[in-house]
């Protein structure tokens, strides 16, 4: 009961110190430097989309080089400048650049800041039934650190040495000598400097979030009624904020070696003939800390954009969402496992056999929360009475991306095929169909979906109809033929393979890969002009065009900052009353009571009834503390 008291209290203060806030706001205060949620998610969505488009664009760059090793790229000289060479082909040292920015963008600053810094940001006040988050300004701060990160890390595009070309995973020495490759001096610095303030970024959004959803829920709203979106939301938050830190302590100690003679990862090094002064340190450390956030940083990507699915395939099936608590118990599961099987990562580093069994043991464990995921989706959409929008065809096709994606994941958790397996494009394949595509697919439901609540209009369906086929299609193609030539032994991480008579038997599946993610990537410009074209002059749409029963289609059709006009619905029910026997409408929206639905009440709800009472007596309290406080 305190701590229940607590909660309420919390929640209004709160409610009164932002009833009679932010009525006059300038250009400012409301687009720029917004300490509303709603405008910030929107603020992470369009920088996600600009760095996705740029990520994307490397990745058409070095597929380019690797599908048409022989093609000139003379007509990109305008663009790439020295990085073209005399023969007009691409250099070998940016093809690596390359290959390092487009994977730390994608993994960090889109489908990381993109997608948990969007949909945590707009939907956890809205669907928990709070003013804003616990703090606007850290809010605010995450964001503006995020994106003095992203000018930093763009920056580095653009000197005359390139960016960091150590691989997206930085592996030392190559990241930890500033001599040892030209990728190696200021653009790997600026790496660092990106990637620290980015962690903070993520460590004040997370802070925020998990304070919000443990403070801030309205009356009725308890734990059991969360939408499952929160729960993968707050398991999330939880995994970066435990996760985060351990990263910034490896680049903490990167920069050390790198800049004050240190040795935490450099051992006895020659370089040129001349012996370095460092010796002792290990570079393995380095991979232990560096996956030790890597591994849970999949999650990270991965749970928002799994908790998005169950909310859009619950309502576009019209059914409750199939094993609502075990499905929280495999995200539960998934949080805790993430972050002890980081070392499979490392099965080629040559560690103790025991211990890599040992791992190996854990990993395989983690595919039994991952496949209840997988066959509560699949239940839920039995017999389902399917509504084909363009959000759940992204929704359905992230399941389908997951289980395949899973699959291989299965056959690399086993050390003995991963050592085979390591270097070659198998891995490149299993980690962009599981998490990277998966991911983005949940992304671009979300962003279906919650559209008109973002910006008061509707996208146009038959363009998203066709980014979806387009966008699914083209994934598959680019990534299943990995797979095949991974098995045949084709190595990962290659400029070129013309001189070797193995890999030439595979130049026309490379080249075939090459265009597949042109035509992918090409027809995301579908989805931007669809988006933007929409946010102006899209159909404009009502107050729940889905018929959902979450808390945010409540609010006005364009929320204020405050959310709601007058004090918050409270909650009586879960969130999945969809098609329920006896029901007057297939669905039933999580502020109507018990009482007003005694046609369709199962005996154990019936005996909730009791209990509203308590919950309008908040209710009623609360209007008075907003009273009293609208009279200062």
């Amino acid at each position: 009961m305190a701590t229940a008291a607590t909660t309420h209290d919390a929640h209004a203060h709160h409610e009164h110190d932002h009833e009679h806030e932010h009525h006059e706001q300038n250009f400012i205060q409301k687009y720029v430097f917004s300490e509303d949620h709603k405008m910030i998610a929107k603020q992470y969505l369009i920088t996600g989309i600009i760095w996705a488009f740029i990520g994307g664009l490397l990745s058409i760059l070095f597929r380019l080089q690797l599908g048409f090793p022989d093609l000139k790229l003379e007509g990109l000289r305008w663009l790439l400048g020295n990085w073209i060479s005399a023969e007009g082909k691409l250099e070998p040292e940016f093809y690596l650049a390359l290959v390092t920015m487009h994977g730390t963008i994608m993994v960090f600053f889109v489908l990381t800041a993109g997608l948990s810094g969007t949909f945590s940001n707009f939907l956890i006040p809205l669907q928990i039934g709070a003013r804003d988050m616990a703090s606007g300004f850290l809010n605010m701060l995450s964001y503006w650190f995020f994106l003095v990160a992203s000018v930093i890390m763009l920056s580095s595009l653009f000197l005359s040495t390139g960016p960091a070309s150590g691989g997206w995973v930085i592996y030392p020495p190559l990241s930890a000598l500033p001599q040892a490759s030209p990728g190696s001096g200021m653009g790997m610095t600026l790496w660092l400097v990106a990637m620290a303030l980015f962690i903070v970024s993520q460590l004040m959004g997370g802070l925020n979030y998990v304070t919000t959803i443990i403070n801030l829920r309205t009356r009725g709203m308890s734990f059991s009624k969360l939408p499952l979106t929160i729960w993968s939301f707050f398991f999330t938050a939880v995994l970066g904020i435990l996760s985060f830190p351990v990263l910034f302590s490896a680049a903490l100690l990167l920069i050390f070696d790198r800049s004050f003679g240190t040795s935490f990862y450099i051992s006895e090094i020659y370089i040129g003939g001349e012996a370095l002064p460092q010796q002792g340190g290990s570079a393995i450390l380095f991979q232990h800390l560096f996956w030790f956030l890597g591994h849970p940083e999949v999650y990270i990507v991965l749970l928002p954009a799994l908790g998005i699915t169950s909310e859009v395939i619950a309502t576009n099936a019209r059914k409750p969402i199939f094993g609502y608590r075990a499905m929280i118990g495999s995200m539960l599961g998934i949080t805790l496992l993430a972050f002890i099987v980081w070392a499979h990562h490392m099965f080629v580093t040559g560690m103790n056999p025991f211990l890599g069994s040992v791992f190996m043991f854990l990993t395989l464990i983690i595919a039994v929360p991952s496949a209840v995921k997988g066959f509560n989706y699949i239940t839920t959409l039995w017999r389902g009475n399917i509504i084909f929008t363009p959000a759940m065809l992204f929704s359905i096709g992230l399941v389908s991306l997951f289980v395949a994606g899973g699959i291989t994941g299965i056959i690399l958790g086993n050390a003995a095929l991963d050592i085979q397996l390591h270097d070659t494009y198998f891995v490149v394949a299993h980690f962009h169909l599981v998490m990277g595509s998966a991911s983005f697919f949940g992304l671009m439901a979300g962003v279906y979906h919650w559209f008109p609540k973002m910006f008061g209009r509707m996208m146009n369906p038959t363009l998203g109809y066709i980014h979806f086929w387009i966008s699914f299609i083209g994934v598959f193609c680019v990534f299943l033929p990995m797979h095949y030539i991974g098995i045949a032994g084709f190595p990962r991480r290659y400029y070129s393979f013309s001189t070797y008579d193995l890999t030439n038997s595979f130049a026309d599946m490379n080249m075939f890969i090459s265009a597949a993610a042109i035509v992918t990537f090409a027809a995301q410009a579908l989805f931007a002009w669809n988006f933007f074209y929409s946010i102006f002059k899209g159909k404009k749409s009502v107050q729940n065009p889905w018929h959902s029963n979450t808390l945010e289609w409540t609010a006005p059709i364009k929320p204020g900052h405050g959310n709601w006009e007058g004090p918050i619905p409270a909650v009586y029910r879960w969130p999945y009353d969809y098609s329920k026997p006896g029901a007057v409408e297939d669905y039933i929206p999580q502020t109507v009571p018990f009482s007003a639905t005694p046609e369709s009440n199962l005996p154990e709800e019936t005996e909730q009834i009791a209990l509203e009472k308590d919950i309008d007596e908040l209710h009623t309290e609360q209007r008075i503390v907003s009273a009293k406080s609208g009279g200062h």
